[in-house]
């Protein structure tokens, strides 16, 4: 869209379901033209994941705004050159298949970059496209529990949990889609040429564990599962109340005094022995003890009332009920809604992050399964007859 930031942008999707199309949807909010490539019949197969209305999950909608719709058979010769074509004209190529699936197809990085030494490769997958588990099947579970976030949720002694969504698959879009704007940058504003984006889902899991591996190094610690609570920092927890859960992150010197002076706890407040987090991590169970006992005590109205007195970062548990009637939510627009093709209206995340000058938008629902076949590929040079004939044969839809 003309004022984005990516518009002219050119991005060509051929990945499935999460990581790579996450990827795509963030270029495509901010300007990009994606294509999104799709085999002929049942589409990507997040168009039948979850709950569907009229045949079509709700999910799609969300993921596949602001795209097009072609569809290809790749197994087909003919269809990998029409993918052949449709790259030597885009700025960016994203796949997200089992490492060797291109290389099977013809193409390779190399033959990609001989055919358009501009294209930006950006490649996901379970474990990347070298090392020994190079060629193994990774999806996000896995990639979590390489990472060692699956061995830190949960309570103490009880089996590892996952929440319930695939952040593995978003949090690897998300660090590609990051790499695509570097190598742009690199391409563009320093006169490189295309290059290639290497992102594993459980590097990209990896590189949001903060301090687990200097700890393990430095001192020999390993880290184990801590239930509601953040292991040496203090306090932060999840504490009960009559009426169900609050979170309380005291964990500031200052706001650890407001708190401890708002529950009638000065004697701990004052404590020069807690003044700072090493001593309160020492001593959390004395602590998450005290107000644990003050709020069990209290609803969590009440609870948050007096935390916002006090200045104390605090807050109820949303389920998505509750985001949906959020009024900060909404005072910050940051709830959309799409008409998808069937006429459903949907909710769903709106444009982050947001930008001052050139924001991004939801210009489009999502496609229809092949909505766009001709007119991309007619765009792309080939002919009302050439595409009568690939359609007649089954390698295009």
């Amino acid at each position: 869209m003309a004022g984005q930031i990516l518009a002219g942008i050119r991005v060509l999707e051929l990945g499935q379901l999460i990581a790579g199309p996450f990827a795509a949807k963030t270029l495509a909010d901010f300007g990009a033209q994606v294509v999104k490539i799709e085999p002929p019949g049942l589409g990507d197969p997040l168009r039948k994941w979850r709950l569907l209305h009229e045949g079509t999950s709700v999910w799609w909608e969300a993921q596949s705004r602001n795209k097009q719709s072609v569809c290809v058979d790749l197994r087909q010769k003919e269809g990998q050159e029409i993918i052949r074509l449709l790259a030597a004209q885009a700025d960016v190529l994203i796949e997200n298949f089992r490492p060797g699936t291109m290389e099977k197809w013809g193409m390779s990085w190399e033959e990609l970059h001989e055919l358009n030494p501009r294209l930006i490769m950006l490649r996901v997958s379970g474990y990347g496209q070298t090392g020994p588990k190079a060629r193994e099947p990774g999806f996000a579970a896995i990639g979590e529990a390489m990472a060692g976030l699956r061995y830190l949720n949960g309570e103490p002694g009880r089996a590892p949990v996952r929440g319930g969504l695939s952040l593995g698959d978003t949090i690897a879009g998300l660090h590609g889609a990051l790499g695509v704007l570097l190598a742009l940058y690199q391409r563009d504003a320093r006169g490189g040429q295309g290059q290639v984006i290497d992102a594993a889902l459980y590097e990209s899991l990896f590189n949001l564990t903060e301090s687990l591996l200097p700890e393990y190094t430095a001192f020999g610690a390993v880290r184990e599962p801590s239930g509601a609570s953040l292991p040496g920092i203090a306090p932060s927890n999840a504490y009960r109340c009559k009426d169900g859960y609050v979170l309380i992150a005291g964990n500031g010197d200052g706001i650890y005094t407001r708190l401890m002076s708002r529950i009638g706890r000065d004697d701990l407040g004052k404590d020069p022995g807690l003044a700072h987090n090493d001593g309160r991590a020492a001593r959390v169970h004395e602590i998450d003890g005290a107000i644990s006992a003050w709020t069990a005590e209290r609803d969590i109205d009440e609870v948050l009332q007096a935390m916002r007195e006090a200045d104390v970062p605090s807050g109820r548990i949303y389920s998505v009920a509750d985001i949906a009637r959020d009024p900060h939510y909404r005072a910050r627009n940051a709830i959309a809604e799409i008409q998808g093709a069937s006429g459903i209206r949907v909710e769903m995340p709106a444009v982050f992050p947001i930008l001052s000058d050139n924001p991004g938008a939801i210009h489009d629902r999502a496609p229809t399964l092949g909505e766009h076949t001709d007119t991309v590929l007619a765009d792309a040079g080939m002919t009302e007859e050439q595409r009568a004939e690939l359609r007649a044969r089954g390698v295009i839809a």
